[in-house]
């Protein structure tokens, strides 16, 4: 039996706003049912960094954010399409800055919310991700 894998590549952001000394994080809650980042497929000619501004902007309303140098990182996954295909995904998740608060959601969305570190961590899904925001965190946190 051969399996054919497709691959696939998006750009994410792990966005962040402080209030005082508290930093909080945006999680998009999925229609299917999981609470993540921000992220999604690079368009034809479009950067990384051009992406993650688009897919900001278009999921969320977000247009002040800011990427927090020297922070980039990669996870992968494999999933199966409807179809039956299997798919190894890579995202680029970038850390970025905002001061707006007010949330407006595409209809790939069906809720949003800021949380704190240890509030987040309890509500997102993927333990990718999870990890993800340990680093995030970790890395803000030294600055």
């Amino acid at each position: 039996m051969v399996i054919f894998v497709l691959g696939e590549k998006s750009c994410g952001a792990l966005i962040y706003l402080k209030n005082g000394s508290e930093l909080f994080y945006l999680l998009l809650h999925y229609e299917s049912g999981h609470w993540d980042f921000v992220k999604g497929n690079i368009e034809i000619n479009e950067t990384e960094k051009e992406t993650v501004v688009r897919e900001l902007r278009e999921e969320t309303g977000i247009t002040d954010a800011t990427f927090v140098d020297e922070f980039r990182e990669k996870i992968e996954y494999y999933y199966r399409r409807r179809q039956g295909e299997t798919v190894h995904k890579e995202v680029i998740f970038y850390l970025m800055e905002t001061n707006t608060k007010t949330i407006e959601l595409s209809f790939e969305h069906v809720g949003s919310t800021w949380l704190n570190y240890t509030q987040a961590m309890e509500k997102l899904t993927f333990k990718n991700a999870k990890d993800l925001l340990k680093k995030a965190n970790m890395f803000l946190n030294k600055k």
